[in-house]
């Protein structure tokens, strides 16, 4: 008598594949759907236990609900010239509503009651390129390495530091002003006194620049701290 159709739904379907290299475990994942109403049972077996680790390799799958086996392919010497013949059979069977042991329900279940999947294993090396991709990761964007709280205190220090370019610019704007003032009182006294006059022109240009080049440090401690918390 021909088994009954597999119930549970297998993804992949009909073949394994293992990605290498196989220098290392190398792990697929079978995923195990349940779509009907009645718990089944299910074990699965190889052809070439010694090379595959299976977890689960049974179990039970409620009704209506999935698992992940996960299957790991032990290292090995890979040879593209030689062609995977492993295998692998999930078998199962509807659970006895009276069940208490799954080693007996197994041992006593009748071959017209079990069900069975067959799959392929599938060995792949990657591409010269794949391996590039594998090794070099993606470049972070900046926003993406910073959490929020940086971000705040960037901000909070960028604004004080922008009242401070504010303030200075204003003082610098009220030494103009008084240094306008002071020229004017002095161009009365240019021609008695010369020397004077060009000492107080001295000075106010010396006060103007500091207060520029002041200025321009800050500037350059603003955006020098950006780019540095930035940069982390």
């Amino acid at each position: 008598m021909a088994r009954p159709e597999q119930v549970l739904v297998l993804e992949p379907q009909h073949e394994l594949k293992f990605r290498g290299p196989f220098t290392d475990v190398v792990t697929a994942t079978l995923k195990l759907t349940n779509p009907t109403d009645r718990n089944v049972c299910f074990k699965v077996k190889t052809t070439a236990p010694r090379r595959y680790c299976v977890r689960p390799n049974s179990g039970i799958i409620d009704a209506g609900t999935s698992i992940n086996v996960s299957v790991m392919l032990q290292p090995f010497d890979y040879d593209p010239n030689e062609k995977s013949k492993h295998k692998f059979m999930v078998l199962s069977m509807l659970a006895p509503y009276d069940m208490t042991d799954m080693e007996s329900v197994w041992k006593e279940a009748k071959p017209e009651e079990l069900m069975d999947s067959k799959l392929r294993c599938a060995f792949e090396m990657p591409l010269e390129n794949d391996k590039a991709s594998e090794y070099v990761s993606p470049p972070k964007s900046s926003s993406a390495s910073l959490d929020d709280g940086e971000v705040k205190k960037i901000m909070e220090e960028y604004k004080r530091l922008q009242a401070d370019v504010q303030r200075l610019r204003e003082e610098n704007k009220q030494i103009r002003e008084n240094d306008g003032l002071r020229k004017r009182k002095l161009t009365g006294l240019a021609a008695n006194s010369p020397s004077s006059s060009v000492m107080a022109s001295l000075a106010t240009r010396d006060e103007g620049l500091s207060t520029r080049v002041l200025a321009l440090c800050v500037l350059f401690f603003v955006i020098g701290v950006i780019i540095g918390k930035l940069a982390l």
